[in-house]
């Protein structure tokens, strides 16, 4: 029992110093005038295809700048790179998120070409990133259909706490079993006033509504 409290204050303890920090990090945001975004989903969702596919578009009349989260290697980060915007790669070196202060800690490489838009591309997770605040503006939740309908339900914390869904590889849905009127619906349930896009990356599917909500909150930030 006295273990389990000792975790448990470790746990608030860590929340709390990080919530301080996120606090400092979205001061920062607004006092640059940028919107950060915080991108969450399982490894394969297709997070960084997403953002591979969307950046050319908002690079037409948007500075954008993207942090990249990972546990090990700069592969994303590389492949981000290659669209000639500022990028850095965290590694967290087996941790299963990102935090507040990782994220203040690479702040300065953006203020040199400035950003009107930051996204950061958290380590895939559906469970840890939710409760780790990192002074965004809201999250989004890339998740591909293909990891199955249950996934909202048992997951509901991140969904609650998203502003915005993509659904990815629907070019896929009539490989599976995935039954996406189940899948609308407990998103809806869990958080009825969350977007919902779906899309397909490989394909290019639905991608224009994203990308124009997108820049409709960066134009409303």
């Amino acid at each position: 029992m006295e273990s389990s409290r000792r975790e448990i204050e470790v746990m608030a303890n860590l929340l709390s110093s990080n919530d301080m920090q996120a606090d400092v990090n979205r001061t920062y945001f607004r006092k640059n005038h940028c919107l950060a975004i915080n991108v969450i989903g399982s490894p394969g969702s297709g997070k960084t295809t997403l953002l591979e596919k969307t950046l050319p578009l908002l690079m037409l009349n948007l500075r954008v700048g993207v942090i990249e989260g990972d546990i090990f290697t700069s592969k994303d980060a590389d492949r981000i790179a290659a669209y000639n915007i500022p990028v850095i790669q965290i590694n967290t070196g087996g941790g299963c998120h990102l935090d507040s202060k990782m994220v203040n800690k690479v702040l300065p490489v953006f203020d040199e070409k400035g950003v009107d838009l930051l996204i950061i591309e958290n380590v895939g997770n559906l469970v840890c990133p939710a409760d780790f605040d990192l002074g965004e503006a809201f999250k989004v939740i890339v998740l591909s259909i293909v990891e199955g309908d249950d996934k909202p339900a048992k997951y509901p914390v991140i969904f609650r706490n998203a502003k915005a869904v993509v659904l990815n590889k629907m070019d896929l849905e009539a490989l599976t079993d995935v039954n996406m009127e189940n899948m609308r619906r407990d998103i809806l349930a869990i958080n009825p006033d969350i977007k919902i896009f779906e899309v397909s990356c490989r394909k290019g599917n639905g991608l224009e509504e994203w990308i124009s909500w997108l820049k409709q909150e960066v134009a409303n930030a």
